[in-house]
């Protein structure tokens, strides 16, 4: 459907697609929220986002299609980096994020939601928290500027995810693809497997690395100069707010909402680096990150969804590029779906592994002992 439109109209409509993507689809929420009081039907009210995020986006994903654009390197990514709106939508996006929270929480408490009710509506806002918060945090947080990574430290504290803003820069960029990741998924690993050890090592892992910048610089671990204390401090403040206005519930769906969100965020990066490695090489240590290390994929409507988060490869290739120039890479692995039809995907391993295990195969076509090969861990990394 969108093969046919030239690239530079294209860019020119993704510019304030980023933004008006999700200007039209939160409208959904009061209506989620609202509905069905009268009738008695507000516990499947509640799961209405939910499955507009992981049923009706993978669908529509398929019938727009891929996005033909790509920035050239020469002329258009050094002036749409320079460009200042860009770099504010996260800001808007991520102020309504924090407005959609606490108006969850309003609904959450207020609501005559039964078990069945509470689980979608907190389902549906934790989704939203990792599509929105988590995203636009990942994106601010590879960022120089103190004012982009501060908020996007305040984003993940709002989910109680500020371990993020460590564990992915100094751990998960440098050990990608490596038995060194706790995010990367094994070949032929279930996600119900790796999603459990997945948070625990984005927690533990965090303050690890912390705790070694700070001997590094001769400061105590425990001390005002870690910032995951602070990040977190923040986070408990959201939870006491909560609590402050809705009670022990207010303050029980703020926690189980973080979960859901730093749950979806895993889950994607389970999708993100399935069974992809760094080879080997005859000094016994990995080969340097390329675009080959990330599962890519190029639907237009999820690109614009998690600001070209999908362009995976390039990210990780140049990790402090900008979401608008990121490339697409014909060449890296590519997925057969968007990530929201993937994570679908993901939650059933017998129809996961049919699907993604040939691909990861086929990719390794020739090289099988690098795949199946027991793989040590390596301190020294890289060549």
């Amino acid at each position: 459907m969108l093969e046919n439109i030239d690239p530079n109209t294209m860019m020119r409509i993704k510019k304030w697609g980023f933004l008006l993507f999700w200007l039209a689809v939160l409208p959904v929420l009061p209506l989620a929220a609202y509905m069905g009081r009268e009738s008695g039907t507000q516990d499947y009210w509640a799961w209405l986002i939910y499955f507009t995020v992981f049923g009706i986006v993978p669908v529509l994903d398929y019938i727009v299609g891929k996005d033909p654009s790509n920035p050239d390197e020469h002329t258009d990514v050094p002036a749409m980096t320079r460009e200042r709106l860009y770099r504010v939508f996260p800001f808007i996006l991520g102020a309504v994020w924090l407005a959609v929270l606490y108006f969850a929480g309003h609904i959450f408490a207020t609501n005559d939601y039964s078990l069945l009710g509470q689980a979608g509506w907190i389902l549906s806002i934790g989704t939203v928290g990792g599509a929105i918060g988590i995203v636009l945090a990942h994106e601010l947080v590879h960022k120089d500027a103190k004012i982009e990574s501060g908020f996007g430290g305040l984003l993940l504290a709002s989910v109680c995810y500020a371990g993020f803003k460590v564990e992915h820069i100094r751990g998960h960029h440098v050990f990608v693809a490596t038995p060194n990741d706790g995010a990367s998924a094994k070949f032929n690993q279930s996600v119900w497997h790796f999603l459990p050890r997945a948070l625990a090592h984005n927690f533990l892992t965090a303050w690890q690395l912390e705790a070694q910048r700070l001997k590094r610089q001769g400061k105590h671990p425990v001390s005002v100069h870690n910032e995951l204390i602070w990040w977190y401090a923040i986070s408990g403040l959201f939870a006491l707010s909560f609590f402050l206005l809705w009670g022990w519930q207010g303050a029980v769906f703020f926690l189980l909402v973080g979960l859901v969100a730093g749950s979806t965020l895993e889950v994607i990066n389970y999708v993100e680096h399935y069974g992809l490695h760094r080879r080997i090489l005859d000094n016994g240590k990995y080969e340097r990150v390329t675009p080959a290390h990330s599962w890519n994929s190029n639907y237009f409507l999820t690109n614009l969804a998690l600001f070209q988060l999908q362009r995976h490869s390039d990210h990780h290739a140049y990790g402090k590029r900008r979401y608008q120039v990121l490339r697409h890479y014909e060449d890296s692995p590519q997925l057969p779906g968007g990530y929201a039809a993937m994570y679908v995907l993901a939650l059933i391993p017998p129809l996961w592994k049919k699907v993604m295990n040939p691909r990861v195969e086929a990719y390794y076509q020739g090289e099988m002992d690098q795949l199946f090969r027991e793989r040590p861990r390596i301190n020294n990394i890289v060549a």
